[in-house]
């Protein structure tokens, strides 16, 4: 187990999204090693499935991979929020439909290497469509696809998110085994 002493640790760069620190860590053989290691926000993520059994994707710019990426509803978890609640209010804000029912799915940490983000998987049901006003600086686009044809879209790589493509297996298999 690594220790961090008092001292060993020095903020880099912090943002809007993530703050960027280095830590100096103590080996068991005495030596000291250094990691860089990007502390992000929680996020949360929504399977939207309608009454036909399509999932309810957004299509939006990614200007860190230079491309649109089609992808679950989600967003980060603000201070105090809980993640079930950003869940619903991402569904809202991108797809404009609320969901009667809102059940975990899977938690997990996008890349533990370095990043701190955890990522909440919701999984709604029983959508209906609501008037929500939009995020101004998002450029969405809403697509519904069968499950079947993006889990496809997942296993040939046309589906490269993450997020998704975790949501989009983990409720495959959930519903699989029902």
């Amino acid at each position: 187990m690594y220790e961090v002493s008092q001292g060993q640790e020095r903020e880099i760069y912090a943002g809007r999204v993530v703050t960027l620190r280095l830590k100096y860590l103590d080996q068991p053989d005495g030596s000291r090693r250094l990691r860089e290691i990007v502390e992000h926000a929680p996020g949360a993520a929504v399977v939207a499935v309608d009454d036909r059994g399509q999932v309810l994707l957004v299509r939006q710019p990614r200007p860190a991979v230079a491309t649109r990426l089609l992808e679950l509803p989600a967003g980060l978890v603000d201070p105090g929020e809980q993640p079930i609640d950003c869940a619903r209010r991402e569904l809202a804000e991108e797809t404009g439909y609320a969901a009667r029912e809102l059940e975990p799915l899977v938690s997990f940490y996008t890349s533990p290497g370095f990043c701190t983000e955890l990522i909440h998987i919701f999984v709604a049901r029983g959508l209906h469509e609501i008037t929500v006003d939009h995020d101004e600086e998002e450029e969405i686009e809403l697509v519904r696809l069968p499950l079947e044809q993006a889990i496809r879209q997942v296993m040939e790589s046309e589906l490269s998110d993450a997020k998704t493509i975790a949501g989009l297996l983990a409720y495959a298999r959930r519903i699989a085994r029902r």
